[in-house]
């Protein structure tokens, strides 16, 4: 099942709630069973990403340099909320608990794309950078 939903989520970047009753038939497993692999990995997702997948850390040495101010700045620039997406599907916004470059900190990634020493005041101009991206 979880190769099958790999697939799904693959093509369309999300699991689509009829893909999950398809599986169940397909299988011949209860809905909830399917539901239940679906909603435990991270790796899933069911409802829709952005084309842009931004993470913000929130591990010790972000956190304790403020990264939590750093969410805040998304949220209020984007008006979504982490784990949420926003309506023209262009950035999600996700919280995690470690990127692996404490040396670093505060960091957030856009795509693969690190931001290092991050800033409230910085949230503006990298958005731009990644719009302007997307636009050549």
């Amino acid at each position: 099942m979880i190769a099958v939903l790999q697939e799904i989520e693959s093509s369309y970047g999300y699991l689509p709630a009829w893909a999950l009753r398809q599986v169940s038939e397909k299988l011949e497993l209860p809905l909830t069973q399917v539901y239940g692999v679906a909603s435990f990995y991270d790796a899933f997702h069911l409802t829709p990403r952005g084309k842009h997948l931004i993470r913000v850390c929130l591990g010790t040495a972000c956190y304790l340099r403020g990264s939590t101010r750093i969410l805040e700045a998304l949220e209020r620039e984007l008006g979504i909320k982490d784990g949420e997406t926003t309506p023209d599907l262009e950035f999600s916004i996700q919280s995690v608990r470690c990127l692996g470059a404490c040396a670093l900190s505060p960091v957030m990634i856009i795509d693969e794309f690190y931001f290092d020493k991050m800033t409230p005041t910085k949230i503006n101009s990298v958005l731009k950078r990644i719009q302007e991206k997307n636009e050549n």
